[in-house]
């Protein structure tokens, strides 16, 4: 149900290649949710870095809701950059498989495999 690769780069580099290719995928980054940083702030000890980045295609997610307006809960898509013991890791939930499980409407499956298409292609280019 994941789908997470492993960068050699920085989490800073890694952060702002996935940024570009969204962007070079017809996508847009919504919001970015600094985890880690919210955490620290907040008091709590916690070491590893994480950013979540809401991406969205606003056709798809027009077609998605116009198809089945629930969904609108599990949108925009997330990708997420972190750490793990001081390993750079990019990853996101497939979307095929979530939205699949929260949606029997077989016309959106098409929708669900270009965007499970797309959002691998970004991480694959960030990585």
């Amino acid at each position: 149900m994941y789908y997470i690769v492993d960068s050699d780069k920085s989490f800073e580099q890694a952060c702002e290649d996935l940024e570009s290719s969204v962007i070079h995928n017809d996508f847009s980054v919504l919001h970015v949710h600094d985890l880690g940083k919210t955490l620290r702030a907040k008091g709590i000890t916690f070491t590893p870095k994480c950013k979540v980045f809401e991406v969205c295609n606003p056709h798809h997610a027009a077609n998605v809701m116009s198809a089945d307006m629930r969904l609108n809960m599990v949108l925009p898509c997330r990708i997420s950059v972190y750490t793990d013991q001081d390993k750079t890791k990019i990853g996101l939930v497939k979307p095929v498989q979530m939205f699949s499980a929260l949606s029997d409407n077989p016309s959106l499956l098409k929708i669900f495999e270009e965007v499970e298409t797309s959002t691998i292609q970004m991480i694959e280019q960030a990585r």
